[in-house]
């Protein structure tokens, strides 16, 4: 396995085949959403680091995940458009996968190796997990769904100043 998470097959929302690769040199919080969540408030603060922190080399990264008290059960277009309406997103969202067991992305297989959470546990708990890859593919943290992403600016910044 690479040491980076470049390689990966992923399709966006739209449904255009792509890897994370045209992402390399930036700095990365990928995270698993989902739209009728009690997190699902995040989206706002995602997006206000999104258009923070954009130019200057932070991309967000949204999967939305219908693993997790079935709160993510509308079609890729719905959630889109739910995104697009009640939270201004335009950061990249991708097609709805799964984070935990048989059908886990690879994408996230190789994210809960390189930053397990509490006590080495490797399976996401919940909607809204966060992770954070600096600028050459490292995945730097895991964040807990009660993390704020106003809680990560300093980690953030620290890595865009790098």
């Amino acid at each position: 396995m690479t040491d980076t998470l470049y390689h990966f097959n992923l399709t966006l929302n739209n449904g255009q085949q792509t890897t994370l690769e045209p992402y390399q040199g930036k700095v990365l919080l990928i995270v698993n959403t989902a739209s009728k969540c009690g997190f699902t408030p995040q989206y706002e603060g995602l997006q206000r680091l999104y258009s923070t922190y954009h130019a200057q080399g932070l991309v967000v990264l949204g999967f939305p995940c219908d693993q997790f008290g079935h709160q993510e059960p509308g079609s890729d277009e719905e959630i889109e458009q739910f995104c697009s309406l009640n939270f201004n997103v335009n950061f990249p969202l991708f097609q709805k996968i799964d984070v935990n067991g048989s059908q886990a992305s690879p994408l996230y297989t190789f994210l809960k190796s390189e930053a397990p959470g509490v006590l080495g546990s490797k399976g996401i708990k919940w909607n809204f997990t966060k992770f954070l890859v600096d600028k050459n593919g490292k995945v730097i943290k895991r964040y807990a769904p009660t993390t704020k992403p106003a809680d990560i600016i300093t980690d953030i910044e620290a890595l865009l100043a790098e």
